[in-house]
């Protein structure tokens, strides 16, 4: 049982069939349903403002026997076990925690022979455990009754159910399944991306930048969950444009920068939004791919070290990195290391 408040207010309640397995699940579940709801519009369904509200309906059931029909009731359905209804869980951990358990004190209760009481428990957080609030016998002391002023509502009856799903904005799993397929993306930052509304248009608007390329897409990526979004804990930081972070992204794909280059600027472009190539032209972040300049300073750093060339000429590839390394210090980090690659190995 799910409830929405608003100001104190119920809006919506929302039950389960019981076919939720483990605390995993439902934590799961439930901050599906959150995603889904603010994606609709519907609510913010912030547990901490108490706008969302999970009350666990919990039970055992004794392990499947040799014969599954004896497992079964009269309509063919599992025998489930007493619930007992944990109240008012405001936090997913809390959902997780008071399931698990709950579970836990169900099952050695049965254990030792114990009857599980239908009954309604809260939460303490300090104590991190169950603890007893009313006890219920059975449905009857719910004291449901139909109230005649709310007649049920078929929503198959007053809406097309097709036309009613054709208006419904992207939702979490189907954009989930869009990156998947169209850009092959990490999950980790996927979810970055699904369960932050804004970040995810942000990418959106950017993979536009960059006409839709798979590659391009996936290096921009990788550019927002390891460098932007660590950038952005900053108070006086903010996102670049998307037109110029995709200028950033061509920059990198091209090699008209290095990886370093394109951190850089990015830190700089989170304080003031501008250029990439001209913040590259002013901080000498260009990356140089000419080999005949490039070429000159491989010859200096060979003279200066000899020794260490002799040694990687005489098969010990290892030494490139601290060759190219070297040369990246005379070039100031402005040489292409796949160039500087390229002429090492040239004269080995």
């Amino acid at each position: 049982l799910i409830d929405f408040n608003r100001a104190g207010v119920p809006l919506m309640e929302l039950v389960t069939e019981p076919v939720i397995t483990s605390a995993k699940q439902a934590g799961d579940f439930a901050r599906e349903l959150q995603l889904i709801l603010r994606y609709l519009g519907v609510s913010e369904a912030n547990m901490e403002k108490g706008q969302m509200r999970v009350e666990a309906n919990i039970s055992i059931r004794l392990a499947r026997s040799d014969s599954a029909e004896s497992d079964l009731g009269p309509e063919g359905k599992p025998v489930l076990g007493t619930k007992v209804e944990v109240k008012n869980l405001n936090s997913f951990k809390s959902v997780e925690k008071a399931i698990d358990y709950e579970l836990k004190r169900q099952a050695e209760a049965i254990e030792k022979g114990e009857a599980i009481v239908q009954s309604t428990r809260g939460w303490d957080e300090i104590k991190q455990e169950t603890f007893l609030q009313r006890v219920k016998e059975s449905s009857h002391d719910y004291r449901y009754f139909p109230d005649p002023d709310l007649p049920k509502l078929w929503v198959s009856q007053v809406a097309e159910l097709q036309n009613l799903a054709e208006t419904l904005p992207e939702l979490p799993e189907a954009k989930r399944a869009r990156y998947r397929a169209d850009y092959g993306i990490k999950d980790e930052d996927i979810e970055s991306y699904v369960t932050d509304e804004n970040l995810g248009r942000y990418f959106d608007d950017l993979i536009k930048m960059l006409e839709n390329d798979k590659n391009l897409a996936k290096l921009a990526s990788n550019y927002i969950t390891s460098d932007l979004i660590g950038l952005l804990s900053n108070l006086d930081a903010r996102r670049p444009s998307a037109q110029n972070f995709a200028e950033l992204i061509k920059m990198a794909a091209a090699a008209e920068i290095s990886s370093r280059g394109a951190k850089d600027i990015l830190a700089i472009m989170i304080k003031a939004d501008g250029s990439p190539k001209q913040i590259a032209a002013e901080k000498g972040l260009l990356q140089q791919s000419d080999e005949g300049a490039i070429g000159a300073i491989v010859d200096k750093v060979i003279v200066a070290n000899q020794s260490v060339f002799d040694e990687y000429r005489a098969g010990n590839d290892k030494l490139l990195q601290f060759l190219i390394g070297q040369a990246m210090k005379e070039s100031k980090g402005s040489a292409n290391p796949g160039v500087l690659a390229k002429l090492f190995g040239a004269k080995k």
